[in-house]
Order: structure tokens, then C-alpha cells, then sequence
């Protein structure tokens, strides 16, 4: 087992990082329980595989849960399955001293996270991740959220987990669509922040793609201790944290346009990426050889790289609904070399046009 700190001046958390971590939840959790009401919050294929485990741990050690289970993916990111989760556990009488506690991907984490922030102004989050995406990227770093029609993740806080336990087993049951998502993630941290990382994905993206224990590990654990630095830095999301947006400022647009549904978050923000990428190039940040690198790598990790049904018009005014937009201007997170990025405004929108129109196909 690894555990990596995740930093917060005089505030802090471990992140458990290794395989058949899930058996062990009870011991971990235990001490953050006290006396309060327990809350698990699931997604059915996910109760289905590994929710019994996880009681099984937590009744060896005292701890019988309220058990929450809400719709898969983005459907559990919405006001009603927030106020259905609020309204189980009032009818639990879970008081202030309550612990939420997410075992799935992103997106139950999403909801979890926000569930505990706002439940009689926070109460205490831990994350059990079953997702390569969420193991990497989305339950590290205390964001939560739910999303809106016009806009994803517009309605949100700053919460941090307590605790997360990333168990490295679970990932090898992962449907191939997910272990593509998870990719897309990892993907980015080379791009935007750590060159060598990339070049491990070049060098090694079939066995990645075919969930080795080995690799995956190895990129979940370098993956963590990338985001609990930025996130140590840049909490609050105002500085160094923006540059984890690359892909997805553009990415989160598609989601919109498409009513998330018609790519998932991995596919969009791997098709962001790359229209990001050409964003940096027309600027002159980078070379279109550069550009063709993430092209290529997102290809052999099976992503997307083009978008259909959607305009660039369409996306560029679903992007001014952008948490970093600021004074009306376009801000995206973009790389000036491999594994190196700054924030930049952008106000030509002929150019922007032109870097995602290289991108969809109408």
C-alpha cells in the first residue's frame, strides 16, 4: 500500500492507494464515524460488485450505514437526486456529526462531496473510488458539484474528503469505455504538468489500455501525487489549479451541447484537448508536432479526437459559462510544451473558430 498527503497548510488527508483496499474500509473509516451516522452513497453496478464487501468491513467494526443508492453517471449530478439523498438521511436523523461516505466513479463522488458540504453546512466526506478517473483525478481535491442544464458543474463548493482509499483491484473490472475515461485524465496531467508521464503513456498505452496492475499503479500513484501538490499549492482553484482545466474547458462544452449524453466526460475532454492543442498552436505556444503527439496518444488510448452534431458557435457561447471566464473573456489552461502549460485569455474568436471547427464534424 502507498498513501500520498494531500496538503492544506495546517489541514490535510491520506490518500491509500493499493490492491484489496476495499476489505480493509472499516479499520480505516472507524475512527472518523465517532458517534455519528454513517452514509453510503452508490450507483447500482457498482452496489452490485463491491457494496457487500464494504458492510462486511464496516460491521466488523461497529458501523451500520445508511445505504443510498442513485442513478449512474451524470444523473446523479442533478438538484432532485441531491434533495432525494438530503431527504434519506433526514428521515435517518443524520445530525451534524454525520460522515458521507461515496464507493463508485466521478460522479457519485460529485454528488457525494456536495451532499457533505452543504448538509447542515458540512459534514464529513470520505471516498471509496472504483473508477480509474476518479482514482486519478475527480476524489482528490475537495471539488463537488451538480450540474446544470446550460452548464456542467456550475453549481458547486470546495469540500475536502477526510480520507480516500483508492483500491487498484477494482479497476480490473472496469468496463473498457471507463478505463478510456480514467486515460483521458492521466493524458492531461502528462500534457499539461509532467512530460515524463506522458512519454510512460507513450511508451506503454496497450498495456495501460489493458488495465496491467503494474502500470496502472504506477500511473494512479503518479496521477495522485501530481493533483495533491497543484491542489496543495492552489486549493482554491484561483492560480496553479486552473492548468488541471486542460481539455476541459472545451470539453466540458460538449458535454453540455450533447445533454450529456453523447460523450461521456473522458471522451469530451479528450476531444477539448486536442482542440485546446490547436489553440496553443495557432498562438504560437506550441508546434503542431506537439499537437500531433496528444493527437496520437489519445488515439492509441482510444479516444476521440473529433465531435459531430455540434458547432463552433454553439460551443464557444456554452464556454462563456466557464468558471474561469473572467470580464467576458475566454480563459483556457494551455500547454507550451509537453508537460508544461500556463492560463491564457484568449479574445480572438475567429481563431478559437477556427481550432474547433479542425475538431468537429457537422
Amino acid at each position: 500500500m502507498r498513501q500520498i498527503s494531500v496538503r492544506l497548510g495546517d489541514r490535510g488527508y491520506l490518500v491509500m492507494i493499493g490492491a484489496g483496499l476495499l476489505s480493509g474500509v472499516g479499520e480505516a473509516v472507524r475512527p472518523l464515524v465517532g458517534g455519528g451516522k454513517a452514509v453510503l452513497v452508490t450507483v447500482p453496478p457498482v452496489r452490485e460488485l463491491y457494496l457487500q464487501s464494504v458492510l462486511d468491513s464496516l460491521a466488523d467494526v461497529g458501523v451500520q450505514p445508511l445505504v443510498v443508492t442513485v442513478p449512474d453517471g451524470e444523473d446523479a449530478k442533478t438538484p432532485r437526486t441531491y434533495l432525494d439523498v438530503v431527504g434519506r438521511m433526514l428521515d435517518a436523523e443524520a445530525g451534524r456529526d454525520a460522515l458521507v461516505i461515496s464507493l463508485g466513479g466521478g460522479c457519485v463522488g460529485d454528488l457525494a462531496g456536495f451532499v457533505a458540504s452543504t448538509y447542515m453546512r458540512g459534514v464529513g466526506l470520505v471516498h471509496l473510488p472504483t473508477t480509474l478517473l476518479a482514482q486519478v483525478d475527480s476524489s482528490i481535491g475537495g471539488k463537488s458539484a451538480l450540474n446544470h442544464p446550460r452548464a456542467k458543474n456550475l453549481i458547486g463548493s470546495f469540500h475536502q474528503p477526510e480520507l480516500v482509499i483508492a483500491d487498484t483491484r477494482v479497476l480490473r473490472t472496469l468496463p473498457p469505455k471507463e478505463a478510456r475515461c480514467g486515460l483521458a485524465e492521466v493524458l492531461k496531467y502528462g500534457a499539461i504538468l509532467d512530460s515524463e508521464l506522458f512519454g510512460i503513456l507513450e511508451g506503454k498505452a496497450e498495456e495501460a489500455l489493458g488495465l496491467n496492475e503494474g502500470i496502472l499503479e504506477e500511473i494512479v500513484c503518479r496521477s495522485i501525487e501530481i493533483k495533491a501538490r497543484v491542489v496543495g499549492a492552489d486549493e482554491m482553484d484561483r492560480g496553479g489549479r486552473m492548468l488541471l482545466n486542460f481539455g476541459h474547458t472545451v470539453g466540458h462544452a460538449i458535454e453540455s451541447a450533447t445533454g450529456y449524453t453523447g460523450y461521456s466526460h473522458g471522451e469530451a475532454v479528450a476531444i477539448g484537448m486536442v482542440a485546446e492543442a490547436r489553440i496553443a498552436a495557432k498562438l504560437g505556444m506550441i508546434s503542431d508536432g506537439e499537437v500531433e503527439r496528444i493527437v496520437r496518444l489519445a488515439t492509441r488510448l482510444g479516444l476521440p479526437t473529433r465531435a459531430s452534431g455540434i458547432t463552433a458557435d454553439e460551443l464557444i457561447g456554452l464556454m462563456h459559462s466557464d468558471k474561469k471566464v473572467r470580464g467576458g473573456e475566454l480563459r483556457f489552461a494551455l500547454p507550451d510544451a509537453i508537460g508544461s502549460g500556463v492560463v491564457v485569455g484568449v479574445t480572438d474568436r475567429g481563431l478559437i473558430n477556427e481550432a474547433l471547427s479542425g475538431v468537429l464534424e457537422y
